[in-house]
This record gives C-alpha cells, structure tokens and sequence, in this order.
C-alpha cells in the first residue's frame, strides 16, 4: 500500500485509539524513516493532533447523522470516520469534494469496503449540516462539545477556578502551539542566535522570559539545523524557564532535581549558574538518565552528574546537601493538553494516588535543603489537589520551610498557577520555600 498522509495519520490514530500510545511518540515513529515530503510530514501530523484535539467535537459531529451510538461503530470504521469530519469541519484549505472521497478510498484500502457507503453518506451529511453547538445555557454541554473537553474535566474545571478561566483554558487547548526554546547562554547570546535564524529565514521573537526566544513556522525540524548541533539551544516552554527561575541558584551552588529527565530544567538552571557548581540529576529510569546526560554533552554542560534514583525514596546521603532543591513531580498533565492532547481522556481515577506520590517526593528534597536553601515544587497540572493542596499539607507538617512568592514581579501568590493563555504559556503550578529551620 502507497504510503501518504492521510494513510500515516489514520495508522497513528488507530494505534493511540486502540493501544493507548501517546500522539507524539507514535506520530514520530511512523514519520521516521518515511518517504514522505515536508508537506506531506505536515499534513499527517495535522491531522493526527487535529483529530486527537477535537475528538469529542467530533464524535458529536458524526453521532448526529447517525440512528445508533457512534461507540456501535467498529474502530477502523469510526478513524476514518473521524479523520473525514476534521477535514470538513476544521481544515479549510482541504476541499470537501477531497475529505469525502479520499475517506471513502481510506476505508477501503483499510478492509472497511463494507463501510464505504456509510462513510459516504456520513461525511456528505457533515458537509452539508455543519456543526451545531448545543444551546449556550448548558455550559457545560456548551463547553465539552466546542472545546472538545471530557464533561467530567470542564466540570472540575469550572468548580475550582470558575466559567471565565475554564473557558480561557478550553480555548487555549485548541489553539496552534507555539515552539519555544531557550538559548544557551554560556556559548551564545540571545542577539546572536535570533539573527543567526534570521538569517536562515526563521522567524523568531524574543519570549516572555529572558534569554528564551518564540519560533515562529519553521519547515524542518530543529535537530536538523545546526544551530542544535552546536548545542545552542534546547526546546522548553515558557512555564519550565519560570521555573528555573524561580529556584535562584548561583554560581558556583550545588542544586538537585529529583525527577530531572528529559532534562530541560537541569539545562536551564545550569545555564542560570554559568555553567559553574554541581547539579545532581535523577530519574527513576536509566533510559531517561540517558537523556539527560546526551543532552548535558550536547550542550557542553559538565556540572551534571545525572544518575538513577527513586524521588519517593529518602537518599540520607543527600541529607541538607543543596542549596537549591527542584520537586517537578510526575502529575495529571492537565496543563499541557494542548501539546498532549489525549491526556484529557483518560479516566479521573488514575490520578487518585498522585497527591500521595507528590506529597513523599516534596517531604524527601526538603530534607536534602541547607537551612537557608531554597525549594520548589512545581507540576504541569491544574488540579488543587496536586498543586495547593499538597502544599499546604506539607507546610502545616513543615513550620520550618517558608513559602515565598516565585514570581514577585507577576503575582502576588505563594501558590503561583500559570494559566496556559498567559504569555505563550502552558498551565503550571509552583511553589517556593525558604528551609529557616526548626521551628
């Protein structure tokens, strides 16, 4: 079978709907290595993140030209399905004439030719009806459908932080991601890397946060250019910077971070030192410790020792060792559905037992903090029960740890939630101490 996009895409789909692989991961392993062109690269991943993105729009698109429940449908059946109606509904540079009869054919190269008139007359249907939203009293019917949120999320949502913010999270979930990279300032200057890619034709700007630069389209992908080579830069959002930033480490200090791969934070908080002092890096796999140390030698970074080891098991070794120590805790990731889209579908219940996990990492790396040393724990989520909660948990058993505001100059709170429309954000949740002791 002739690859193409369209043909990669609903392969991708079928493995993230039936074996439950993450879009990113599978979508890279089915370009790589592929004959297709750059365009063709562009138009798969589209479609794959599209679909991933607005699935719950969708389905309520194709449930409504349809007698019996859009779950009825076999799953090869219900991709293509899904693929035809993003096109129609949401890619306007694709005729309808195209979405309709490459979908038809999709099902047939597929072992769905049963299905090929079902298809047909679904998608004509679709075209021709449009979406229709339910009515805007039911918000949060209103809210699921248009944004393509679980009702059990948008619900959440709304209780803890109220229809105006849940909407502008909603929104911003759906809305093109844009790439943001920080510059390694001990081999260049911001200046200098944004002409460099001037010069190459990449647009780019200068972000939110100092020395971190916004890419605006770029037709291949950043390993190749040889800016990466160089060890320039690395890939982190916005959000991860604050963070480092946040932590205060100086030159010359000894830091740890305790759940460190793929390393961006290590890298950044390294480059804030001047590459001079000691960063200890863990993770609990050898394979994403791996990442960590390629990415280190990349960009010359040789004050991280990066190593295995268990955040949630208490190192006596470590005991008052750093004077800054970082907590960014395994979390729901709610925060980051715009880039991982598929985490909003996964059943509530699997991040019952998070808290409890987060709460014993916070305990055991404010044990590794000098008295006047610094603590911060963040997490990519919007859910209290991650974020404020267990920090107020760990304070009531901790009088000795202060909190302090992270970010003086935007927010007046302890407890700092970036909301992912704020500056070309993602969502994200941290929280700074101050080890004064036994109190």
């Amino acid at each position: 079978m002739k690859q193409t996009a369209r043909q990669t895409a609903y392969s991708v789909l079928l493995k993230i709907f039936k074996d439950g692989a993450y879009s990113n991961l599978a979508l890279d392993s089915a370009l790589k290595g592929s004959e297709l062109d750059n365009r063709d690269r562009a138009f798969a991943s589209a479609l794959v993140y599209g679909v991933c993105e607005r699935l719950v729009t969708l389905d309520y698109a194709i449930s409504a030209q349809l007698s019996k429940p859009v779950k009825k449908l076999k799953l090869p059946v219900l991709t293509v399905l899904r693929l035809g109606t993003f096109q129609l509904l949401f890619m306007n540079s694709v005729p309808s004439s195209a979405a309709v009869n490459e979908s038809v054919k999709l099902a047939k190269q597929n072992g769905c030719s049963y299905a090929s008139g079902l298809v047909n007359a679904v998608l004509r249907s679709v075209d021709r009806n449009g979406l229709v939203l339910p009515d805007k009293t039911d918000t949060l019917n209103y809210f699921s459908i248009k944004y393509s949120c679980p009702p059990w999320l948008v619900e959440k949502w709304i209780s803890e932080y109220g229809e105006d913010v849940t909407e502008r999270i909603l929104s911003h979930s759906i809305e093109p991601d844009k790439l943001t990279i920080r510059v390694n300032t001990p081999r260049i200057s911001t200046d200098l890397l944004q002409r460099r890619f001037a010069s190459k034709g990449i647009e780019c700007e200068r972000g939110f946060v100092k020395d971190s630069l916004v890419l605006g389209s770029i037709s291949e992908s950043l390993e190749t250019l040889e800016e990466f080579h160089e060890g320039l830069f690395h890939v982190q959002g916005i959000p991860s910077q604050l963070c480092a930033e946040a932590l205060g480490a100086k030159e010359g200090g000894t830091v740890i971070d305790l759940c460190a791969a793929p390393g961006g934070k290590t890298f950044t908080v390294a480059q804030t030192m001047n590459n001079s002092g000691r960063i200890l890096s863990f993770d609990l796999y050898e394979k994403r410790v791996s990442l960590i140390k390629n990415g280190a030698q990349r960009l010359g970074i040789d004050i991280v020792s990066a190593s295995v080891g268990d955040a949630c098991v208490f190192n006596a070794s470590l005991e008052g060792f750093a004077d800054c120590v970082l907590c960014d805790v395994p979390c729901s990731g709610l925060g980051i559905i715009s880039k991982k889209p598929e985490i909003k579908f996964k059943n509530p219940e699997d991040f019952s037992s998070l808290p409890e996990i987060q709460h014993k990492i916070l305990k055991n790396g404010s044990r590794y903090v000098k008295k006047g040393g610094r603590l911060v724990y963040s997490t990519c989520t919007l859910n209290k029960a991650e974020n404020e909660e267990v920090c107020r948990q760990f304070v009531e058993e901790n009088p000795g740890f202060r909190p302090e505001k992270p970010f003086p100059k935007l927010s007046d709170s302890f407890f700092a939630t970036v909301f992912p429309d704020e500056n070309n954000s993602d969502g994200f949740f941290v929280a700074l101490f101050i080890n004064e002791g036994e109190k």
